[in-house]
């Protein structure tokens, strides 16, 4: 049994515009140095992009984008007799939708554009159709828990 107490989680406001836990998370991953009030607008201006460009509504875009974007599973290196193997895990729910944010974000960092909020509506929308960098990372790293499940029995 854990000594320490298991830190409270804190409840998150839904965002002033789609009344969605989703998208005030996401806002948080796009803010840097606290500027909110920039990061909502990159993401609201992303999203109405994206959502214009697709012909659909911005908030089904961007949890499609989100769910093709999850990974199921990692995997962790595990030390047993001088060796480190490369053991798959499933992800926990939290886990599995922050890492899906913040790959989008990265990606949408790394695309060449004008703008944030148009680099952020290419990967949205790339994500929605199963394409885009995050889409490949999460591809990616389910190869590498596939090709490591002879180690599965090592799991803790």
């Amino acid at each position: 049994m854990p000594r320490r107490s298991r830190p409270v989680k804190r409840v998150i406001a839904p965002d002033p515009v789609y009344q969605s836990e989703a998208i005030a998370k996401f806002v948080n991953v796009v803010m840097s140095r606290g500027k909110r009030s920039t990061a909502e607008k990159v993401v609201y201006d992303a999203l109405s992009r994206a959502g214009k460009q697709a012909k659909k509504e911005p908030l089904e875009v961007f949890d499609l984008a989100l769910r093709n974007a999850t990974p199921l599973l990692e995997v962790k290196p595990r030390r047993v007799g001088g060796a480190t193997y490369q053991v798959p895990v499933e992800i926990r729910p939290e886990r599995r939708l922050a890492l899906a944010r913040r790959w989008i974000v990265r990606f949408a960092r790394q695309r060449g554009g004008k703008s944030m909020s148009e680099k952020l509506a290419f990967e949205l929308l790339d994500a929605s159709q199963n394409t885009g960098g995050a889409v490949k990372r999460k591809e990616e790293t389910h190869r590498m828990a596939e090709s490591n499940k002879a180690f599965s029995h090592f799991r803790y």
